[in-house]
């Protein structure tokens, strides 16, 4: 039996990122944490927002957050989405307070709302790739 190609596009993988998805592959949510003054961020990169410094490590997120907004798209930007509209992309902020664009696995675009409790779940969509998703908390 042939094996389920995945059609979406995938994530450029290379520098921080890599290390970011590498995580993700071991189904950890992990983000980059200022080793100076402890704050958190996402996208990863080398210096620090908050104070400057280049000085940092990968902390591992507790995976709860709240739905910060989202849009629903009703028309497919590209041929690959056709199947999937409705769909909402949403940003999730995460307790750590970083906030990023992902997926919610269980919830139709009707039943969205603000600071709807979530919690990651890793899709596994090739061998090499696991994107971090979400769904409803427990």
């Amino acid at each position: 039996m042939a094996e389920k190609m995945y059609k979406l596009p995938l994530p450029r993988v290379g520098g921080h990122s890599a290390e970011f998805y590498k995580f993700c592959k071991q189904h950890e949510l992990r983000f980059q944490r200022c080793t100076d003054c402890r704050a958190w961020r996402h996208i990863p990169r080398d210096m620090c927002a908050k104070c400057g410094s280049f000085a940092w490590e990968w902390a591992r997120s507790s995976g709860r957050g709240k739905v910060f907004s989202w849009t629903t798209a009703m028309q497919p930007m590209m041929p690959q989405f056709a199947d999937k509209i409705p769909y909402s992309p949403v940003i999730v902020e995460l307790e750590e307070g970083v906030r990023m664009v992902t997926w919610l696995t269980d919830v139709k675009p009707d039943e969205l709302k603000l600071e709807m409790a979530v919690e990651v779940v890793f899709d596994d969509v090739t061998p090499e790739v696991s994107l971090p998703k979400f769904r409803r908390a427990a």
